[in-house]
């Protein structure tokens, strides 16, 4: 189950997106510093989860300004 849906990441404002992945690159930091230090972690597929939303968000952002770009 994703973290947050592609209509979602939609519906934010491009400050919204920006502090959502910031957090979210927080978190996945911390994860991958358990996992690192030889800890277990409740679960390993959120770090994939954590990944893919970024990564949603980062693409919802990048085609937000290109059609901003298109319109100038």
């Amino acid at each position: 189950m994703p973290i947050l849906r592609m209509k979602d990441i939609r519906a934010m404002s491009s400050t919204e997106r920006r502090e959502k992945i910031a957090e979210l690159q927080t978190e996945l930091a911390r994860l991958r510093t358990m996992v690192k230090a030889g800890g277990s972690i409740d679960n390993p597929s959120r770090i994939r989860e954590l990944r893919k939303t970024i990564a949603r968000i980062l693409t919802i952002e990048t085609e937000k300004e290109q059609t901003k770009e298109k319109k100038l």
